[in-house]
């Protein structure tokens, strides 16, 4: 089963709750509104900052805001960011070496097309059809876990690629 990872998920809610609050949010308010562990929330912005997604702001006042709307952010900019590049097998785009059965295999260099079409079909997706109304950025999202707060309960919902 193609699956995203938690922390894309992760990174997508986070986006969602950052447009719906507006202005300049901080890493433990958007942990407690979206019940995702303060310790994992500083880790996935401080990597969608590094990919320009969000900016990071220092200070009394300082937090965390979106780069730019959920509208002109494309799905696959954040799986690229949390994720890495998107790639379903070893062999795709040319890659060599990837694999130990690549000089008999049979699909070698097939799979681009599909990798392309998810690439394609990920990229025509904005974070703002993903979020919904604004009032709903974090539905679906369980509370923290009791025990320890180091863990976040599972989403109630798949992500379409996980």
């Amino acid at each position: 089963m193609l699956r995203l990872s938690k922390l894309t998920d992760y990174a997508v809610v986070l986006l969602a709750r950052l447009e719906a609050e507006g202005g300049v949010q901080t890493a433990p308010g958007l942990a407690a509104g979206c019940g995702i562990a303060e310790p994992t929330v500083a880790k996935v912005l401080k990597t969608l900052g590094h990919a320009g997604l969000v900016e990071g702001l220092r200070g009394a006042r300082g937090g965390y805001r979106l780069a730019r709307p959920l509208a002109g952010i494309p799905l696959s900019e954040v799986v690229v960011a949390i994720d890495g590049p998107i790639a379903l097998t070893a062999c795709v785009d040319g890659a060599t070496g990837g694999c130990e059965t690549e000089a008999l295999c049979p699909v070698r260099g097939r799979w681009d097309p599909v990798n392309q079409a998810i690439r394609a079909a990920l990229s025509a997706i904005s974070l703002a059809d993903l979020a919904g109304p604004r009032s709903a950025s974090c539905a679906g999202h369980a509370a923290p876990r009791p025990n320890r707060g180091s863990h976040r309960a599972e989403p109630a919902h798949q992500s379409a690629a996980e």
